[in-house]
């Protein structure tokens, strides 16, 4: 069997490593050791900041709209609740951004 020297694929890979670590400090940037656990641990906190920001998202979204309910005299789950009764089916992000940046449309939503 021939010898497979690996040298295109090897420096593709070192390449892509190190692009992803580029503009962090000291040898993560430069030192394919390093640098590989600092990519990992990079795409680890990424993905986990992704979700947090959908979380943390959809509690802004709800605050908004239990303070325009509040406005109107009602609560949050008693607006829920009464536009599940009447099948109006916007999410909890249209409520929130018609909430805040139309609040007539919100009141007669309510209404």
């Amino acid at each position: 069997m021939p010898r497979v020297k690996r040298g295109m694929h090897r420096i593709k890979r070192r390449k892509n490593i190190l692009a992803r670590t580029k503009g962090m400090m000291w040898g993560r940037k430069s030192k394919i050791t390093l640098a590989k656990v600092a990519a990992t641990k990079a795409g680890v906190s990424a993905y986990v900041s992704r979700k947090l920001k959908k979380r943390v998202n959809r509690g802004i979204q709800q605050a908004r709209i239990g303070a325009a309910a509040k406005a109107l005299g009602t609560s949050f789950s008693k607006l829920i609740g009464n536009l599940k009764k009447r099948q109006i089916t916007l999410d909890r992000k249209v409520l929130s951004q018609i909430a805040a940046s139309y609040p007539q449309v919100f009141e007669k939503i309510l209404a």
